[in-house]
């Protein structure tokens, strides 16, 4: 039986059907991560033990006549997502050794329902970063090509799922985290609106923007998911939002119906031409089907990206403060508390944390407050405001997920300026606190993944995930043969 490439739902249904138990279906990703990741460098913990137990509980459930939604289905999670005996990194020597004592909500929440955890994956050391390249255990390389980023700070779980590792997996997105890894990688990549998923044993990076997400190969997919994990949580305040989900997943589009926005501040100079003709001639399709493309504007897109850092840089600041190395965390030691902390942070933080942090620092030092932080939340409500006018004419907005596709490992990662760009296009939906997702759309002549966006209204995420998927029907991305197998 070919299992390459599953989706979700084509697992469900050989699990159900009892063509294929989950025991065999995990081990044919262990075995592929086991033999391929060296290329990849998706994973920086492998669990062999768990994964096989939780598999023959699932087969167990199955026999019994369970079935549905994510039992038996294995999946790979961001390794800044706690796991509950196992090492929880956050891809910084800071963490290289930390055991968390407990499993964030949506572990717990996936476990209850039969979901097989085989892999925690490489990220941007405390998904700091747009291209993974900043994890304290090397870069991932992109799976289409092994000489390019796969996007980040989620990119070890979108390159697991690109390069046939798993069958989902969750990420974090804060300023576009999930999105713009699954754009580089040809994968789905679901942001939910703020609040829609517990972030409880999430390892917080800016309180007031992040978010859990979910990666798939289809947007059906990531529905499925969501119904597990999404929900108000008592260890989470922020997690109030209830979401409706459908009864049935349908993703039977009246395209008629369907007013679709077309921003012209997503495709100003910066986006690269093969990225804008794949997304015009999407629009071209859909409006050929029966939708309504309408032109709008959204003035403050520009100004995304520099509210965002200085509101990331800022909680930063103040959250990763508790990583000192006292209670736990990496140890140096010195004759004195502050030669203690100092040797602790200083060797424990990469260079974008340590960026981080001082700026992040400096925009809540007395008298820079107001000129910094406050002003950025300023901008981030009148964004928020822009949106729900636009919202009041549209249903959805089509747009580039990442002005270019992948680029090379080593050429940026220096220039954090231009990486931080990178999110220019995902910024603003994180801003506003509302639903996007980025699909796969086409390929470049390069043979490299070309990915848009859909952004849908607060808590109509659902909605949002059927007309995605709807687009994915009417384009029918095939997956390109990875150069290394």
């Amino acid at each position: 039986m070919n299992l390459q490439s599953l989706t979700l739902t084509q697992a469900r249904d050989l699990l159900d059907n009892r063509r294929l138990t989950s025991r065999q279906l995990t081990d044919y990703y262990l075995q592929r991560l086991e033999k391929y990741d060296s290329y990849i460098n998706s994973s920086l913990l492998i669990d062999y033990e768990g994964a096989s137990r939780a598999a023959d509980l699932a087969d167990h459930r199955l026999a019994h006549g369970e079935g549905g939604g994510v039992l038996g289905i294995p999946y790979i999670i961001k390794d800044n997502i706690l796991t509950k005996g196992l090492k929880t990194t956050a891809g910084s020597k800071m963490l290289a050794n930390y055991v968390a004592p407990y499993d964030a909500t949506v572990v717990s929440r996936l476990k209850q329902a039969g979901a097989v955890l085989l892999a925690k994956a490489n990220l941007d050391e405390f998904a700091l970063g747009s291209s993974t390249e900043n994890s304290a255990f090397g870069p991932t390389h992109n799976p289409y090509n092994l000489s390019m980023v796969p996007g980040g700070s989620s990119g070890g779980s979108a390159a697991a799922l690109a390069a046939d590792f798993c069958t989902f997996s969750l990420g974090s997105d804060t300023g576009g985290s999930v999105r713009h890894p699954a754009s580089l990688c040809g994968v789905v990549g679901y942001r939910p609106s703020y609040g829609a998923i517990s972030r409880h044993g999430l390892v917080a990076m800016s309180s007031s923007l992040d978010a859990i997400g979910v990666l798939a190969r289809s947007a059906v997919d990531v529905a499925t998911v969501m119904a597990i994990i999404a929900g108000p949580d008592k260890y989470d305040a922020t997690a109030s939002l209830v979401l409706e989900a459908p009864a049935k997943v349908n993703p039977i589009i009246n395209w008629s119906k369907i007013k679709i926005g077309w921003p012209a501040e997503y495709f100003s100079s910066g986006l690269n031409s093969e990225v804008a003709e794949h997304l015009i001639n999407i629009k071209n399709i859909l409006s050929d089907k029966g939708a309504t493309i309408v032109p709008v504007n959204l003035p403050l897109t520009s100004y995304g990206v520099s509210a965002y850092a200085v509101i990331n840089m800022a909680e930063v600041s103040s959250n990763l403060a508790r990583f000192d190395g006292l209670r736990y965390g990496h140890w140096v030691g010195g004759s004195n508390l502050l030669e203690t902390y100092l040797n602790n942070r200083k060797d424990g933080f990469g260079a974008e944390v340590k960026r981080r942090l001082m700026l992040g620092t400096y925009f809540l030092s007395a008298g820079e407050g107001e000129s910094y932080y406050k002003q950025a939340q300023t901008v981030k409500t009148i964004i928020a405001r822009e949106f729900k006018e636009v919202f009041t004419q549209v249903d959805y907005l089509l747009t580039p997920a990442t002005p270019t596709v992948a680029f090379p490992l080593g050429v940026k990662v220096n220039d954090p300026l231009s990486l931080y760009l990178e999110d220019s296009l995902l910024t603003p939906a994180s801003l506003a606190h509302l639903p996007a997702v980025a699909i796969p759309i086409g390929w470049n002549l390069a043979g490299l993944p070309i990915g848009g966006q859909l952004i849908g209204k607060r808590g109509e995420d659902y909605n949002m995930l059927m007309v995605a998927q709807a687009i994915q029907d009417v384009i029918n991305i095939t997956p390109q043969l990875l150069p290394w197998e």
